[in-house]
């Protein structure tokens, strides 16, 4: 199943081409999704993407480039031109430590890993060939028709990096621990319960202490929990303004946990760069 998710994607409106592909069994304590974004950008313009990235670990296969792109904390942003690519995995904690063991570290910056046969076969994979016509009709053999159909295919292709990508994790990443998997199950509940407005919530549903959390946050997120409560609801705040224009600010704030709206209008200002009503009036009109 390919679904598209647009969540940390500030001004989705302007965003070329963007997949997203669910994880194989054998990677769904290591891989959240992979994500696709492709565009063809005409000659001499400039498409800016801008993006509150989730609160979590990047591996990302480009074809001059592999990287694994640490957390962030800001609002960032990238200029598309031309004609390009990207295939990356969306880290769970439990596969952070196959790249570093100091996630914090790397906040707001990447490490380049090199990886030049790997971005060859994913390359081959997302430019893909085109169809041979020389042979049409009786003059192909099954298996040769099935692969033309599968190189003018996208999504087949994009299937298909995405799995070379997910085994090299697979291949290098250690088996998860309990410790691990702990840190996964914690990244969950922040990220998808809304009720979950305090680190000591989180303890609480998970059964053990604030000290813990940190601990795991600091090994596998690099990232203290109190950052992502915080990334969670201005996520959801930033979706709500694109979707439901008419919101009340006051009463968005108050739904997300926040004290009132001036808590959620310094805490958008801080991050994103501006305020929640500046975010509404810049999206394109419905």
């Amino acid at each position: 199943m390919v679904t598209s998710s647009l969540g940390g994607i500030l001004y989705p409106a302007s965003l070329p081409t963007f997949t997203r592909l669910p994880p194989p069994p054998a990677l769904e304590d290591l891989v959240a999704w992979f994500w696709i974004p492709e565009w063809h950008i005409p000659h001499g313009r400039i498409s800016r993407q801008e993006v509150i990235a989730y609160p979590a670990s990047n591996f990302v296969i480009e074809p001059n480039i592999a990287s694994f792109v640490g957390p962030t904390t800001r609002r960032g942003h990238r200029d598309l031109m031309g004609r390009g690519w990207a295939v990356g995995a969306l880290l769970l904690p439990a596969a952070v430590p196959a790249f570093t063991d100091d996630p914090e570290g790397l906040r707001d910056d990447a490490l380049a890993l090199g990886l030049p046969e790997l971005r060859a076969a994913v390359d081959e994979r997302m430019t893909g060939g085109e169809p041979d016509l020389t042979k049409q009709g009786s003059d192909q053999t099954e298996e040769e028709a099935d692969l033309t159909e599968d190189k003018a295919d996208p999504g087949v292709r994009r299937v298909q990096a995405a799995t070379l990508v997910g085994q090299w994790l697979q291949d290098r990443a250690p088996t998860p621990t309990d410790e691990a998997l702990l840190a996964n199950r914690m990244v969950a509940l922040i990220g998808g319960d809304s009720s979950v407005l305090r680190v000591e919530d989180a303890a609480e549903l998970l059964d053990v202490s604030s000290r813990t959390l940190q601990r795991l946050a600091k090994r596998y997120v690099g990232l203290p929990p109190s950052a992502l409560i915080r990334r969670r609801r201005l996520q959801e705040a930033a979706l709500r303004l694109r979707t439901e224009p008419e919101t009340d600010l006051a009463a968005l704030a108050a739904d997300l946990g926040y004290a009132d709206q001036s808590h959620l209008a310094n805490e958008f200002r801080q991050v994103l760069g501006f305020t929640p009503s500046g975010y509404r009036r810049s999206q394109p009109e419905r």
